[in-house]
């Protein structure tokens, strides 16, 4: 006799079968997770910087501004991996 998380786990298979991934595509996937979080780090660096100058100056607006900008630049970049590392999980890869 099965147990429910056996009968649960094949209901889930049924409805979404689990997809093996290439040692290729793990290796593209490990690249890009690699390049893109040196994207953001390179660009909290720079806002860092900017962000500090800003506070040192008194100016807060100035420096809320920069923190906004930042969280959006990160929200685009972690976008653009997400992209990125569907079109490999589809084999939609770019050269």
């Amino acid at each position: 006799m099965k147990s429910s998380y056996e009968l649960a786990m094949e209901r889930l298979n049924q409805t979404a079968p689990t997809v093996k991934i290439s040692a290729r595509a793990k290796e593209a996937l490990a690249e890009l997770d690699s390049k893109f979080a040196a994207k953001i780090a390179a660009r909290e660096i720079t806002l860092a910087a900017e962000i500090a100058t800003a506070t040192a100056a008194g100016d807060e607006e100035k420096a809320g501004e920069l923190r906004q900008q930042l969280v959006l630049d990160r929200k685009k970049i972690q976008a653009e991996l997400d992209t990125q590392k569907e079109e490999v999980r589809e084999g939609k890869t770019k050269n």
